[in-house]
């Protein structure tokens, strides 16, 4: 599954397991795709070492939250009706509150 960004389309990597909710983009020098965390409605960015841009949406794909080039050590609190939290590398998200996810196979 593919996602449209601002560059390129990106890979959508579903991390739905504990292992790879945990381990998520900690550690990575650069960012080479876009994860999705489902029933997800907060995220850390401790021991990350590149900011990314964090988009959380409804069960129906539709925008509710946009953060934009979240540094490290941070965190986002719970958020209410969050279905799924995305994570983009750091400028590359073009979607904002309101707007519709668009998938491609």
């Amino acid at each position: 599954m593919k996602i449209k960004g601002k560059t390129k389309d990106w890979e959508v990597i579903c991390c739905r397991n504990f292992l790879s909710r945990l381990k998520g983009n900690m550690g990575k020098k650069e960012i080479n795709n876009v994860l999705q965390f489902p029933k997800c409605n907060s995220i850390h960015t401790f021991f990350m070492r590149s900011t990314i841009d964090v988009v959380m949406i409804s069960e129906s794909g539709k925008v509710l939250y946009y953060f934009p080039k979240v540094s490290k050590w941070r965190i986002i609190w719970p958020k209410k009706n969050v279905y799924a939290t995305l994570e983009f590398p750091p400028g590359e998200n073009q979607y904002h509150v309101g707007d519709q996810i668009k998938y491609k196979k």
